[in-house]
């Protein structure tokens, strides 16, 4: 894509879409909007535009497909992979999606919500409570994500395991096409086969293909009962163990299944405020189990503590505590949410967000952490993640005192011996932050050349321009 560097001229034109109020050009206004939450990412813009609504979106990108203006969309700014960063020395200008920020309605009786992108995360799930119903999706950055962020990335996050991540949440959608066209797609019904199901060609694009506006969202009743219990083991192994007994005996009741190492534990207690650790003695490896029944609180605490019955006697479990009300209970989902800041005070922090069939988590813990021990004998992994639906987020803490640049220099040698063993096992070098810019070329490196094609060819059909979020996911030509 050859793209000229935006001017003042239009700079005024796009402006006078939103009103000059909320087109930023005043480089401490533009600064929050460049840099990603990691700071890994920083990235150049001469405009952030924040539309009101729709209207303003198809406006915006009519333009900016007129003039072969780059576009990045933007939610919450709380992605890991660069995606809603802007790239240096492609002028292109951040299309934020925050005041898009409207439930636009609920339906009880359907068990549906129609949500605008800008909607915070923590915003849907109140608005679905006053219903008596919850929307699942679970994060640790719930309080800043955005719907349309959550589904451009078809986030994840603790709730897979029971409820699915964004596709399976999501039943229509409200999309701006590169051009400006307006596809509504906002249709409710869980059973529609007419045609190709073009929503899921926006659900996980990175906002590559055009802009999503609004969703309609799949609720769920509120759980009479809910119980956790947090548990101190062996290994992973025995966690995966543990996992088929809980399955067996949980069925759908099994919420959400956690693992966790001592070393994690230690990071967060030391580093998170009023987090502490629930077992009274450090064990190696430890599990959060999470179980929901439709019936009752006391259903549920009979489900959990026939598990803990059934695991002690199967020798699973070292010690365990459970929560002994809801407010212990979040406070167990908070240290485990907490795991991946927690790391932050100990220095550089190599990420890696992966998958593995659920069966292979011990091998690849297994092989990955002697291959990193090999490669980098001072190095502390934080492996810990949703066990139940094989996605680990392999993390590797720099040594006590080391330089935390010349440390994170070696992200590419890292993350390339942590993913040839993912590959290997048949898993993925992304399971739930997507591609951006950070894993761009591995993507191009991984997947066959008939995908790459294909992936290209809907590109080019949607977005003829290269105007959508260039360099994302696959590289601009």
């Amino acid at each position: 894509m050859t793209a000229p560097l935006i001017d003042s001229s239009l700079i005024s034109r796009f402006a006078a879409i939103t009103g000059e109020r909320h087109a930023l050009t005043g480089e401490s206004d533009i600064a929050p909007y460049l840099v990603e939450l990691r700071g890994k990412f920083a990235g150049e813009s001469p405009l952030v535009l924040r539309p009101a609504d729709t209207a303003q979106v198809s406006a915006i990108l009519k333009l900016a497909n007129e003039t072969r203006t780059p576009v990045v969309p933007q939610g919450g700014n709380t992605g890991l992979v660069g995606g809603q960063t802007p790239m240096p020395g492609q002028g292109a200008i951040v299309l934020s999606l925050s005041r898009l920020n409207a439930v636009r309605a609920i339906d009880p009786v359907g068990q549906t919500m129609v949500a605008e992108a800008g909607v915070v995360l923590a915003k849907a799930h109140e608005a679905a409570g006053e219903h008596g119903l919850m929307f699942p999706l679970s994060l640790g950055s719930e309080g800043s994500c955005q719907i349309g962020g959550n589904l451009s990335s078809n986030a994840g996050g603790t709730a897979v395991l029971a409820f699915g991540n964004m596709r399976q949440l999501c039943l229509g959608l409200e999309v701006v096409l590169p051009d400006g066209e307006i596809w509504d797609g906002l249709r409710s019904l869980k059973k529609d086969n007419t045609g190709y199901d073009l929503k899921d060609l926006f659900i996980g694009a990175e906002g590559t293909l055009g802009v999503i506006t609004a969703a309609v969202l799949k609720l769920f009743p509120k759980p009479r009962g809910h119980e956790a219990i947090f548990a101190g083991i062996d290994s992973p192994e025995t966690a995966l163990k543990l996992f088929r007994l809980a399955q067996d005996f949980c069925g759908p009741l099994l919420t959400g299944f956690e693992l966790m190492p001592r070393i994690g534990i230690e990071f967060t207690t030391k580093h998170i405020e009023g987090v502490r650790d629930p077992l009274a003695e450090p064990h190696p490896w430890y599990v959060l189990i999470d179980i929901s029944s439709g019936q009752s609180q006391e259903a549920a605490r009979a489900m959990l503590e026939g598990l803990f019955v059934a695991a002690d006697e199967a020798g699973l479990i070292r010690d365990a505590a459970a929560a002994e009300n809801e407010a212990q209970r979040q406070g167990f989902w908070h240290l485990r949410e907490s795991m991946s800041w927690a790391q932050r005070p100990e220095g550089g922090s190599i990420k890696h967000d992966v998958s593995v069939p659920v069966a292979r988590i011990p091998e690849f813990l297994s092989l990955a952490d002697r291959a990193v021990a090999a490669a980098m004998p001072s190095a502390r992994v934080v492996a810990f993640g949703h066990m139940g639906d094989g996605n680990i987020h392999y993390n590797i803490s720099q040594g006590p005192g080391e330089d935390t640049e010349a440390f994170l220099a070696r992200w590419g040698e890292m993350n390339a011996i942590v993913h040839a063993i993912v590959l290997d096992l048949g898993g993925s070098i992304s399971a739930e932050h997507g591609i951006g810019q950070l894993k761009r070329d591995e993507l191009a490196a991984i997947r066959s050349p008939v995908e790459i094609a294909l992936m290209r060819r809907i590109k080019d059909a949607l977005d003829p321009h290269g105007i959508m979020n260039p360099n994302k996911v696959l590289a601009a030509r």
